[in-house]
């Protein structure tokens, strides 16, 4: 479901840190236009890098390799969120993958949680290795990968088969990324599978929303298949589809495009209001956490989708952030098209459904506006410090929602 107002124009500003880092080159020109992205408002871009970086989705080296140092060293917040990812079973070295040919999201026969519990497994495994150095870690992360790679081949349901084809998609990707170049990783055959069973899925919802109208489907529908191409563009090194994917957030016609997702903008109070912030909150905080991989993994590619629009993602993450705290936000009245016909409906008021629900969607967000750029963020500083230290799959519940995110952005993000 969405929204029928037009875009807010879009207007990007200050320096591009994809140029900056193809002038310096490399890992160390990561590094160093990291340390100093305080100076960056926003991102001007075009087109897909010429080299694609490599770890380079939610996890770039400088994030692996400070938590790396600092787990080590035993300083917090680091150990405390290595000691969450220790102490999820998904992250154990025993977990045996349970592959399946056919994913069912949606309808008669659904399997798809095999699917989830076995993408996280392969995360946090992968993170174990890549922080910990346990080649155990890595030799399940791959034995996870690799079996998945070698079976699926349909991923199938209703309508939520979009859903499943999203959020799997992009975790999936993500998961395999940290393992590349690891010996028997069989890489190809995984981008194969990506490339022949979720991307058909993620551009088909893109181009023809389930031949609904556009504006029918919430926002986290086209976020996590936005996810999904520019995580499957970036570990198949395919600039096409990472320019699908840059694109349609920007300018795209549904409602994960950032003027749709975030269409009411309060900017004397420094606030901005989600497209779901009518329909309740847990939900609105998944595509809080949608917004923010999508940033992060744009980020580690030289774009920065963060400050796009007057740093119009981290107006949208204080006001939910606000709202969350138990404060009052402003709300302008939602109207949309729905089903085939674009029947109009609207949203009065905010909602009050799962209103502080605590998602592992924080850190990532806290730490790039208030250390990566020296904002002054405080209704997201406190959200993330509710939070702290956070977790991932298997921490927030065995239902789907729990999965949405990878999570462990303490861990992660912390500077």
């Amino acid at each position: 479901m969405s929204r029928t107002d037009s875009p807010i124009s879009s207007q990007d500003a200050g320096p591009s840190r994809r140029g900056l880092l193809k002038a310096v080159g490399g890992v160390s020109a990561a590094l160093a236009v990291g340390a100093s992205a305080s100076a960056l408002t926003g991102g001007t871009a075009s087109a897909a890098p010429t080299t694609f970086t490599h770890p380079g989705m939610l996890h770039a080296y400088g994030e692996l390799n400070r938590a790396k140092v600092y787990v080590a060293a035993g300083k917090e917040p680091w150990l405390s969120g290595w000691n969450r990812l220790v102490a999820n079973a998904h992250s154990a070295s025993s977990w045996t993958p349970n592959p399946q040919a056919t994913v069912i999201r949606g309808g008669a026969g659904e399997n798809y949680g095999i699917l989830y519990n076995d993408i996280h497994a392969a995360y946090q495994n992968a993170l174990r290795w890549k922080i910990g150095g346990n080649t155990a870690n890595a030799d399940t992360a791959v034995k996870i990968l690799n079996a998945w790679s070698a079976k699926l081949t349909t991923v199938t349901g209703n309508a939520d088969r979009f859903l499943a084809a999203g959020i799997y998609g992009y975790q999936f990707a993500n998961a395999a990324e940290l393992m590349r170049g690891y010996s028997g990783f069989d890489l190809d055959r995984f981008k194969t599978m990506m490339l022949d069973v979720f991307y058909p899925l993620n551009n088909d919802f893109l181009l023809n929303h389930n031949t609904a109208c556009v504006t029918n489907y919430w926002a986290n529908w086209d976020l996590c298949t936005m996810n999904s191409i520019l995580a499957i563009g970036i570990l198949c090194d395919d600039a096409a589809k990472y320019d699908q994917a840059v694109t349609y957030f920007k300018n795209g016609a549904g409602n994960g495009s950032v003027t749709h997702a975030i269409p009411f903008v309060y900017a004397d109070q420094g606030l901005a209001q989600y497209q779901e912030s009518g329909r309740d909150q847990g939900h609105t905080m998944m595509g809080m956490g949608q917004l923010a991989t999508f940033c992060e993994m744009a980020w580690s590619q030289g774009d920065d989708l963060y400050g796009y629009d007057n740093n119009r993602v981290m107006k949208c993450a204080q006001y939910i952030a606000k709202y969350n705290l138990g404060q009052d936000v402003p709300f302008t009245t939602y109207t949309w098209g729905t089903g085939q016909s674009c029947s109009q409906q609207s949203q009065t008021v905010i909602a009050t459904d799962s209103r502080g629900q605590l998602r592992p969607v924080w850190d990532i967000l806290y730490y790039h506006y208030a250390k990566r750029r020296g904002l002054s963020v405080p209704y997201i500083q406190a959200m993330a410090e509710s939070v702290r230290p956070e977790g991932g799959g298997g921490d927030y519940g065995s239902t789907s929602g729990g999965f949405d995110q990878l999570g462990f952005g303490t861990l992660m993000y912390a500077k």
